[in-house]
Order: C-alpha cells, then structure tokens, then sequence
C-alpha cells in the first residue's frame, strides 16, 4: 500500500480514499510512514512530532488512538503498539508482481502452525508468540484469525480489538470482557459477569472458561470468597469431564487464593501450596508459576513476613511480565491491589503495589476503555 500524504490540507489519500486529519496527527502519521517498521518510544515521537512545545507522553497515545480510528479504512496500515517500546507503523505490500512464498497457503503448514502457537499459549510465552507471528512472511505461513485475535490480546492491542472488521466479534467477546474485568470495582465486574453467563454471548469454551474459572476471582476479589469456594467441585468436575488438563494447575492456584481470602488456617494453605508446587513441577507454565508466586507473596503478606511478602510478589510480577502477555501482568498487579485493599489492613508495600498497578494501567492505556467497553458489551447481551 502507498499514501499520499498532503501537507497542505492535511489529508491522506491511498487509491479511491482520503481522510482529513488535524496538523498533529498528520505530522505524527507523516514522521511514522517516512520511517515505516521501525519502532519509536512516546519520547522520541514527542521530539519529532512536537518540537519546542512541552506536551505530555499521553499526548502521543491520545494521537495514536484518534489515527488508528481515522485510518481504519486503509486495511493494509497498522500503528501497533511494540510492549515496552512504543509505536510503529506497519504496510502490507500489495503490488501485483510481489512473490509469495509457496507454503504460505498450504493447509498442512497451517494447521501445523496453529498447533505451535497453541503450545506456546499454553506455556505462556507471549514474547515466543510474536515472534513467530512476525516472522510469517519470511517463513511462509499464514496466520489463523483465531491466532491474530489472541496476538491482539497478548499485546494489549484493545483498538483493535474493540474495532477490527477482520474476525467476528463473538470470537473477541471474552479477550474484551478480560480488559474489562480489570477497570473499576470488582463488585459491578461481577454483575456483569454473571449476566453474560446467563445471556450465552460467547463460544463454548470462552463460555465455559467465563463460568468455572474467571468469575472465581471475581467472587474472590468481590469480598465472597465463599462463593469462590463453593463453585469449585463444579469447575474441577468440568474440567474432568471435558479433559481440559491444563486448567487444572491455574485452578488449583485460584482455590490457594480463595482459601486465603476466606481466612483459611495455615494448615490448609500449607496442603494446597504443596499440591500446586507439585503440578507445577509437571506443568511449568509460566502465566501459573507467576501467579502462584503472587498468590504465595499474598499470604506472606497475611502473615506480616514483609520482606518475603515483596520478594515473592516481585518475582511473581517479573515471571508475568517475561511472558510478554499484557493482560496477565495487569492480573498480576489487579489481584495484589484488591486483595489488599479488602483483607489486609493499610501498609506501605501496599501503596507501592498501587502505584505500580495504576502505572500498568496508565501505561496499558486501559484506564480510558472502561466505559466503551461497557457499552460495547451491554449492547451484546440485547441484541
């Protein structure tokens, strides 16, 4: 795909479309496309873009978000967002003579790739994901759609997954419904939970994960660990009957946290520390092993062992973050900030956790989406 950019009316043009863009966006559209795949921090872009002036650094995520809306009818741009570095803008070559790779459309290779991708999703190596994904043209494959919408998820790529035309919104409902998760106060995330359960909005497997494992947290984080505790026969028991064997470990973690929210003695978190260790020796996931450390840190912090408390909460939070999946570091860091703030009484290492969680946030640029995403999912559940 080729632009036509015109600085004199602050348009851009590619074959029969033309968009009007504000001086800013178009100098900022006009700076990324002269130095297309390569990747910019907010501050290099404040440099080039607003020279002289002192804007802040949400100031290019504000640009960002309002040229991604405006140019979602040039299917073959994108501006994504490169985790922990910053932007970059990205063309599909469309010329006629461009060669293709003979295998990119085998159905064998396809398959084959889905595969790895799966097993990478299960281990949780997000950063292993996106590597390969950027790695399709020159390897010669192509990308699931069901594989791009999880790509989408790992980033933290919420514009797209608000907006995209390219897969159907059922198969976004419950990567959506996770972000939104995360905004707000718990107790509300619950109602809502709990609705789009009973309205049947979603596949059955993002149904099933919805019933027997997220709304667990939600329960937990809502101040009813109870009801956490009393739905869990009935989650291992689908787990069991369906043969979902991977869902065991992070279930088993989500019944450590429920136990030590509803003041369970150390005698039976001692029991249940040791059967998670052990799967997780067979199973070493690393979205499970993070979130065992921070459950674990949790209960160190139940315990006034302030020091472990923090040294197992930061590993926890650098295992989540080494994955590369956004939304799992944002788990991280949601489930320390609540937990504190329901069960344990004031602390400074709880007020360092809140900071972070609200840099994560703010650096996610998912503190904005809250309302839309609402919307968004309300308007599912009457049609």
């Amino acid at each position: 795909m080729q632009l036509k950019l015109d600085g004199s009316n602050f348009t851009v043009a590619a074959g029969e479309t033309a968009i009007q863009l504000l001086p800013k966006e178009f100098a900022l559209l006009e700076f990324m496309y002269r130095n297309k795949g390569c990747t910019f921090t907010r501050g290099q872009l404040l440099d080039k873009v607003w020279p002289l002036e002192y804007p802040v650094e949400r100031t290019v995520d504000d640009h960002i978000y309002r040229l991604r809306k405006k140019l979602r009818p040039f299917s073959g741009l994108a501006l994504q967002t490169v985790r922990g570095s910053g932007y970059c803008l990205s063309l599909k070559e469309t010329a006629s003579g461009t060669l293709v790779n003979p295998t990119t459309y085998d159905p064998e290779l396809r398959d084959a790739m889905r595969e790895v991708f799966s097993k990478f999703h299960v281990y949780g190596q997000g950063r292993s994901m996106l590597s390969l994904a950027s790695q399709k043209d020159i390897l010669g494959y192509e990308l699931d759609p069901q594989v791009a919408v999880t790509l989408h998820f790992v980033q933290g790529d919420l514009d797209w997954l608000m907006h995209t035309e390219e897969v159907p919104l059922k198969d976004r409902l419950f990567h959506l419904f996770v972000f939104y998760m995360f905004t707000g106060d718990p107790q509300k995330k619950l109602a809502v939970c709990e609705r789009m359960i009973n309205a049947q909005v979603m596949h059955e497997r993002d149904q099933l994960e919805l019933d027997i494992l997220t709304i667990l947290d939600l329960f937990i984080l809502s101040g009813v660990p109870e009801r956490a505790l009393a739905r869990l026969p009935g989650s291992y028991q689908a787990i069991s009957e369906r043969g979902y064997e991977n869902f065991v470990p992070v279930t088993m973690i989500t019944e450590l946290f429920a136990h030590l929210a509803a003041g369970s003695g150390n005698d039976v978190l001692t029991r249940l520390d040791e059967a998670v260790v052990q799967i997780l020796q067979e199973k070493p996931f690393l979205r499970e092993t993070g979130g065992y450390k921070i459950v674990k840190g949790l209960w160190q912090l139940r315990e006034n062992q302030m020091a472990e408390a923090g040294r197992l909460l930061d590993e926890g939070l650098e295992v989540l973050e080494r994955s590369g999946f956004v939304p799992l570091s944002l788990y991280g860091f949601y489930r320390i900030y609540h937990y504190c703030r329901l069960y344990l009484p004031p602390h400074p290492l709880h007020r360092k956790y809140e900071r972070r969680f609200i840099e994560a946030m703010e650096e996610s640029g998912l503190s904005r989406y809250e309302q839309p995403l609402e919307k968004l999912l309300m308007q599912v559940m009457t049609i």
